[in-house]
Protein backbone atom coordinates (compact mmCIF):
# COMPACT_ATOMS: atom_id res chain seq x y z
CA UNK A 1 0.00 0.00 0.00
CA UNK A 2 1.54 3.13 -1.11
CA UNK A 3 1.79 5.73 1.24
CA UNK A 4 0.01 9.04 0.92
CA UNK A 5 0.99 12.62 2.28
CA UNK A 6 -2.41 14.92 2.97
CA UNK A 7 -1.29 18.90 3.92
CA UNK A 8 -2.96 21.98 3.85
CA UNK A 9 -1.64 25.38 2.23
CA UNK A 10 -4.09 28.97 2.09
CA UNK A 11 -1.28 29.63 -0.99
CA UNK A 12 -3.30 27.62 -3.43
CA UNK A 13 -6.29 29.93 -5.10
CA UNK A 14 -9.27 26.81 -5.77
CA UNK A 15 -11.44 26.38 -3.00
CA UNK A 16 -9.77 23.46 -2.01
CA UNK A 17 -7.00 23.64 0.56
CA UNK A 18 -6.02 19.99 0.39
CA UNK A 19 -2.12 19.04 -0.88
CA UNK A 20 -1.14 15.79 -1.52
CA UNK A 21 1.95 14.08 -2.17
CA UNK A 22 4.67 16.04 -4.44
CA UNK A 23 2.54 19.36 -4.44
CA UNK A 24 2.77 18.85 -0.69
CA UNK A 25 6.12 18.22 -0.58
CA UNK A 26 7.18 21.18 -2.86
CA UNK A 27 4.99 23.40 -1.14
CA UNK A 28 6.73 22.35 2.53
CA UNK A 29 10.28 22.77 0.66
CA UNK A 30 9.84 26.37 -0.41
CA UNK A 31 8.40 26.83 2.89
CA UNK A 32 11.60 26.19 4.49
CA UNK A 33 13.45 28.41 2.10
CA UNK A 34 11.43 31.41 2.77
CA UNK A 35 12.64 31.35 5.83
CA UNK A 36 16.17 32.58 6.71
CA UNK A 37 18.73 30.62 8.86
CA UNK A 38 18.06 31.30 12.51
CA UNK A 39 14.52 33.33 11.84
CA UNK A 40 12.21 30.53 13.49
CA UNK A 41 11.66 30.58 16.93
CA UNK A 42 13.47 27.73 19.42
CA UNK A 43 14.80 26.41 16.00
CA UNK A 44 18.15 28.57 15.20
CA UNK A 45 19.66 25.89 12.05
CA UNK A 46 16.11 26.25 10.82
CA UNK A 47 16.04 27.91 7.45
CA UNK A 48 18.10 28.98 4.79
CA UNK A 49 21.64 31.40 4.76
CA UNK A 50 20.53 32.44 1.14
CA UNK A 51 19.07 35.30 2.59
CA UNK A 52 22.35 36.30 4.16
CA UNK A 53 23.56 35.61 0.83
CA UNK A 54 21.71 37.92 -1.13
CA UNK A 55 24.55 40.83 -1.09
CA UNK A 56 27.44 38.62 -1.64
CA UNK A 57 28.96 38.55 -5.52
CA UNK A 58 28.48 35.00 -6.61
CA UNK A 59 31.61 33.95 -6.44
CA UNK A 60 32.92 29.77 -6.04
CA UNK A 61 32.79 30.36 -2.27
CA UNK A 62 29.30 32.11 -1.92
CA UNK A 63 28.10 29.32 -4.57
CA UNK A 64 29.17 26.27 -2.98
CA UNK A 65 27.59 27.28 0.32
CA UNK A 66 24.64 28.00 -1.16
CA UNK A 67 24.76 24.58 -3.11
CA UNK A 68 25.69 23.03 0.09
CA UNK A 69 22.75 24.53 1.88
CA UNK A 70 20.47 23.86 -1.14
CA UNK A 71 21.59 20.23 -0.47
CA UNK A 72 21.05 20.06 3.49
CA UNK A 73 17.69 21.31 3.36
CA UNK A 74 16.14 19.31 0.59
CA UNK A 75 18.36 15.99 2.06
CA UNK A 76 16.24 16.59 5.28
CA UNK A 77 13.30 16.08 3.61
CA UNK A 78 12.55 11.82 3.36
CA UNK A 79 10.09 12.66 0.42
CA UNK A 80 12.51 14.12 -1.65
CA UNK A 81 15.79 14.23 -3.93
CA UNK A 82 17.90 16.32 -4.92
CA UNK A 83 19.58 16.52 -8.97
CA UNK A 84 21.37 19.13 -10.49
CA UNK A 85 21.22 22.59 -8.49
CA UNK A 86 21.94 25.84 -10.34
CA UNK A 87 23.00 29.04 -8.71
CA UNK A 88 22.91 32.32 -11.14
CA UNK A 89 22.90 36.10 -9.89
CA UNK A 90 20.62 38.35 -11.29
CA UNK A 91 19.90 42.20 -10.92
CA UNK A 92 18.40 41.66 -7.86
CA UNK A 93 19.23 38.45 -6.10
CA UNK A 94 19.79 34.97 -7.46
CA UNK A 95 17.98 31.91 -9.23
CA UNK A 96 18.57 28.71 -8.52
CA UNK A 97 17.09 25.65 -10.27
CA UNK A 98 16.22 22.36 -8.53
CA UNK A 99 16.02 19.04 -10.39
CA UNK A 100 13.61 17.22 -7.77
CA UNK A 101 12.60 14.07 -7.63
CA UNK A 102 9.58 13.15 -5.74
CA UNK A 103 10.58 9.51 -3.84
CA UNK A 104 7.60 7.66 -3.52
CA UNK A 105 6.75 8.08 -7.22
CA UNK A 106 10.09 8.89 -8.97
CA UNK A 107 8.39 12.10 -10.14
CA UNK A 108 11.11 14.61 -11.28
CA UNK A 109 10.60 18.03 -11.90
CA UNK A 110 12.95 21.23 -11.91
CA UNK A 111 11.70 23.92 -10.17
CA UNK A 112 13.25 28.04 -10.47
CA UNK A 113 13.46 29.42 -6.99
CA UNK A 114 13.95 33.65 -7.24
CA UNK A 115 15.28 34.95 -4.34
CA UNK A 116 14.90 38.86 -4.56
CA UNK A 117 16.90 41.37 -2.38
CA UNK A 118 14.89 44.51 -2.73
CA UNK A 119 11.22 42.89 -2.07
CA UNK A 120 12.52 40.01 0.11
CA UNK A 121 10.76 37.97 -1.22
CA UNK A 122 11.09 34.40 -2.61
CA UNK A 123 8.62 33.62 -6.13
CA UNK A 124 8.51 30.31 -7.98
CA UNK A 125 8.18 29.26 -11.91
Amino acid sequence: MAIIYRGFSTKQRAKNFTLTDYELAKQDLINYFSIRKGQKLMQPNFGTVIWDMLFEPLDETTQQLITNDITKIINYDPRLRVGQVAVTQQDTGFLVQLTLSYVPTNQTETINLNFDRNTNTLTTN
